[in-house]
C-alpha cells in the first residue's frame, strides 16, 4: 500500500504548552476554552458549522514519542496494547475529541472542552451529532476498573481527582 500524507486544515490553540498537565480527555477538560484556526483556503467549508453545538476535532500528535504496540496507560499500571487505550504514542497518531463549540468568528471557531496542545495540526472537522455517534456499549475492557481515575479540572484549569 502507498503510504498516506495528510495536510493540515488549521491549528488547534489552547492553553496547554506541553503535554505534562494537558488533559487526558475532554471530559476532564470541561469549560477549558480553546481556539480553532482553520486556514483560509479551508474557511468556505465552515457554511452552517455553527447549527452545532459539539464537533469532532480530528488532529495530529505533533508531540508524541515514537510509536510503541505495548504501552502503559495513564490511568493503568498494566502493559496494554496501544489499539485498546487512546495512547497519542500510535503508528499513526491521530487523535479525535469532541468539543463544545461556542461561536464562530470567520475563520476561528471558539470551542470549550480542550485537550490538546497549543500547536496541534488539525485534520478535519465533523459535526456531532448524539443520534449518529452515541451508542450504548456492553462493555469498556480494561477501563472499567479504572474510568473512576479521570481527573477532572477546577475552573482554573488546575486538575483534581
Amino acid at each position: 500500500m502507498d503510504e498516506i500524507k495528510y495536510k493540515p486544515i488549521g491549528i488547534i490553540h489552547s492553553p496547554f504548552k506541553k503535554p505534562k498537565g494537558t488533559p487526558i480527555q475532554p471530559t476532564a477538560a470541561k469549560g477549558i476554552d480553546g481556539k480553532v484556526e482553520v486556514f483560509s483556503e479551508y474557511a468556505e467549508g465552515l457554511k452552517d458549522v455553527d447549527g452545532f453545538s459539539h464537533i469532532i476535532l480530528v488532529f495530529h500528535f505533533h508531540l508524541s514519542k515514537k510509536p510503541s504496540l505495548k504501552v502503559k496507560p495513564f490511568m493503568d499500571d498494566q502493559i496494554r496494547g496501544v489499539f485498546a487505550t487512546r495512547a497519542p504514542s500510535r503508528p499513526n497518531s491521530i487523535g479525535i475529541s469532541v468539543v463544545r463549540l461556542v461561536k464562530i468568528e470567520e475563520n476561528i471557531l471558539h470551542v470549550q472542552d480542550v485537550d490538546m496542545i497549543d500547536g496541534t495540526p488539525l485534520l478535519d472537522i465533523k459535526p456531532y451529532v448524539c443520534e449518529f455517534d452515541t451508542k450504548e456499549v456492553d462493555k469498556i475492557g480494561w477501563l472499567e476498573n479504572n474510568v473512576h481515575k479521570l481527573p477532572t479540572s477546577n475552573d482554573d484549569g488546575r486538575f483534581i481527582k
